[in-house]
């Protein structure tokens, strides 16, 4: 019995990995690839890629709660394993498209499937004792930081060789670990703790509406929104950034997305921790978004990729302002309804 939760474990803790590793691989090279279909039209290129990744984060807004509900009707190894295929088709797609149409099928399969990570993370809940669930979600984060430091230095290597190889490789991970799953993972939800599917909770846009209760939630949640924002068109833009100011190949744009993976882990990580108890919410707050904004103002004006890298580092500080912003929300919301309240934040992250 133990070996089988064990291996259990051992699973998840993979399909994690992978999840946010198949993600990695992709930031050095699926700009390029969206960037092949318009020439040199670098403009036309950003727009499209801008649109292929909202389009995922839509999907993803949309029926998160969905695969949240049926999993707890039907079981978690459903929707992992489901969640496992949808990933292996997506980057089928977009190892063989031939036009920009299949791309963004693929995405959005991605997007309605990509249920791996909060599945996975309720079926460590389901198998780990109370006592142990925090060692329990340690080793999903060291696996979630592990696939965002491995996947980019990995997607520029195999890009550099060819730029589909990267999705091709994804693809035959996610279709060994959906057999692998297929065989050891057993339902960690019993029938009797298993609760009827609602469209209710189901509706994403049901539980946002609460945050507009009070103004300082409402006021912390545009905050919050506006850094997430901020960090996500960055991601976007990095690559055709870089390629075209510093004809950065896939390799050396993997690299880089490497080392801010590293910098964003060792503060999220270990720095947090270090500094929130001693200036306090607020302050950590105000120098996070004054970090941020000085950072990503340097990215636009460097003139070298040296100076790029030398940004990397104040940009992860940045990254403190997230969680000080998320830590003053949680104040303002009492404890029933902190569950409601986490759901929501990691909706608008999406």
């Amino acid at each position: 019995m133990r070996r089988d939760r064990n291996a259990s474990v051992v699973f998840i803790l993979i399909t994690i990995l992978l999840d946010t590793l198949g993600v990695g691989v992709m930031l050095p090279v699926l700009p390029k690839l969206v960037s092949s279909f318009f020439g040199s039209d670098l403009a036309a290129a950003s727009r499209s890629y801008g649109a292929f990744v909202a389009v995922y984060a839509a999907m993803q807004f949309l029926f998160a709660p969905v695969l949240g509900g049926l999993s707890d009707r039907f079981g978690r190894r459903v929707v992992i394993l489901g969640s496992l295929l949808g990933a292996a088709l997506n980057y089928v797609l977009l190892a063989v498209a031939p036009g920009l149409g299949w791309l963004y099928f693929g995405r959005i399969v991605a997007g309605i499937t990509g249920a791996s990570f909060s599945a996975a993370s309720a079926y460590i809940a389901d198998v780990t004792p109370p006592g142990r669930r925090a060692q329990g979600f340690g080793l999903v984060g060291a696996a979630f930081g592990l696939g965002f430091v491995v996947g980019p230095a990995l997607g520029g290597l195999l890009g550099d060789v060819h730029l589909r190889l990267p999705f091709a490789v994804a693809a035959g991970l996610n279709l060994l670990n959906f057999a692998y799953g297929a065989l050891v993972l057993p339902e960690s939800l019993p029938s009797e703790s298993r609760r009827p599917f609602s469209l209710r909770r189901a509706n994403p846009l049901a539980s946002l509406a609460s945050l507009g209760a009070s103004p300082v939630v409402l006021g912390l949640t545009a905050t919050l929104v506006c850094s997430y924002l901020a960090q996500q068109v960055l991601q976007g833009v990095w690559a055709l950034f870089t390629e075209e100011r510093f004809g950065w190949r896939p390799f050396e744009i993997g690299v880089s997305l490497a080392v801010a993976g590293l910098g964003m882990a060792l503060v999220q990580g270990g720095l947090v921790r270090l500094v929130m108890p001693r200036l306090g919410e607020r302050r950590c707050l105000v120098l996070g978004l004054a970090v941020g904004v000085v950072s990503l103002a340097g990215f636009g004006l460097a003139e070298s990729g040296l100076v790029m890298y030398a940004l990397i580092l104040p940009n992860a500080l940045g990254g403190i302002a997230a969680p000080a912003t998320q830590a003053l929300i949680s104040r303002e919301v009492g404890p029933s309804g902190q569950g409601a309240l986490q759901g929501s934040l990691a909706s608008l992250a999406s």
